[in-house]
């Protein structure tokens, strides 16, 4: 293996630390299979591979074998890898930063087409969603509607050219688009209120027709994941 292989995959391997570490992947969660991951990552198989190995070497991830089986994260975010978290911040955060505030603005532009454009149908499915949100529990389960939610929003703006724009974007900001990082277990309780108060105030304005005021606070909302990915990065740079 050549010095440029290594230093892709430890790369990889830092972007994947990194992604525990902001809740793109919480503790129990399965990665999504190897071939699917690598294509996310930009990256070939082997190099994936090789990444997955070292984090299972190191305890963040265990193989689980057979049907339900694959690379399971085991927990939450070791102080050992700390480094790890800053230097994938420290290559990254002008980047990322870009990548959030173009977020928001992408966002505001689908919740006020969505408040435009939606339809009897959209709007009980958004309260469906909504609901699904709510009564989810916290961790997995509520990203995972999270992402629905948004995928809901993103469907009742009925519009395909913005709608690709925003799910490429997604795709393009976290490994497992649309799922948005969802923080530690420090920070998670407090985020998941203030998740679901924007939530319901966005569905609400989307619901009632307010084209300006879904468009502010689906901005505000989605700036969550900066505040997220800041939270992560001053925790490592003090450590």
């Amino acid at each position: 293996m050549t010095e440029t292989d290594e230093t892709l995959i430890d790369r990889i391997t830092d972007r994947l630390i990194t992604a525990v570490a902001i809740g793109e992947f919480l503790p129990g969660a399965r990665l999504p299979a190897e071939r699917d991951l690598a294509r996310s990552l930009g990256v070939g198989r082997t190099t994936t591979r090789a990444a997955l190995e070292r984090l299972v070497g190191r305890g963040i991830l265990e193989k689980q074998r057979g049907r339900s089986g694959g690379s399971f994260v085991t927990e939450e975010w070791p102080s050992s890898e700390v480094a790890a978290v800053a230097r994938w911040f420290e290559e990254q955060w002008p980047q990322l930063v870009d990548a959030a505030i173009a977020g928001t603005h992408l966002h505001g532009a689908i919740a006020r087409l969505a408040a435009s454009n939606r339809t009897d149908d959209d709007i009980e499915r958004l309260e469906k969603r909504l609901d699904d949100f709510r009564q989810a529990e916290s961790g997995a389960a509520r990203q995972q509607a999270d992402s629905i939610l948004h995928l809901a929003i993103i469907a009742a703006a009925h519009n395909e050219t913005l709608s690709a724009i925003v799910l490429d974007h997604e795709r393009r900001f976290t490994i497992i688009a649309p799922a948005h990082p969802w923080g530690d277990s420090s920070s998670r309780p407090a985020m998941e209120e203030r998740a679901g108060r924007e939530h319901g105030e966005l569905v609400a304005a989307i619901v009632d027709g307010r084209v300006d005021d879904a468009g502010r606070i689906a901005q505000r909302h989605v700036e969550i994941d900066l505040e997220l990915l800041d939270a992560a990065r001053r925790r490592a740079l003090t450590r």
